[in-house]
């Protein structure tokens, strides 16, 4: 039997274009709001909410004022003074409900006067 001699054959170096590592300069990105949104919250506004609310110890649907506790790109907490209710009948402990920025369940206070009374109908 013959064998072969090995032969150290060297595979050409493919060089590799290094990358920028996660230490280099930080991209900015643009971020803009929905189309939709009429409004601009901040904490501490006076909002009108429509919620499942107690009035004289009943629990009814309608607008009920609240303040704004924190706002974020999408949704807006309001706390209120009165028990709250979830649309399944639970209470919130907190009084604190969330919305989407864009809603038609949330306005600032005081705009009835300026569009009418706008209801919503119950399905």
């Amino acid at each position: 039997m013959t064998t072969k001699p090995l032969v150290n054959k060297e595979r050409p170096r493919v060089t590799k274009t290094r990358r920028p590592t996660r230490g280099g300069p930080i991209t900015q990105f643009a971020f803009m709001r929905s189309p939709g949104a009429e409004h601009d919250y901040e904490v501490g506004d006076t909002v009108e909410v429509f919620c499942d609310h107690e009035k004289a110890n009943d629990r009814i649907r309608g607008w009920l004022k609240g303040i704004v506790v924190q706002v974020d790109s999408k949704m807006v907490a309001v706390q209120f003074r009165t028990n709250v209710y979830l649309t399944d009948g639970w209470m919130v402990p907190d009084r604190i409900l969330w919305y989407p920025v864009t809603s038609e369940h949330i306005r600032p206070l005081g705009t009835q006067k300026k569009l009418g009374n706008k209801e919503i109908l119950e399905y």
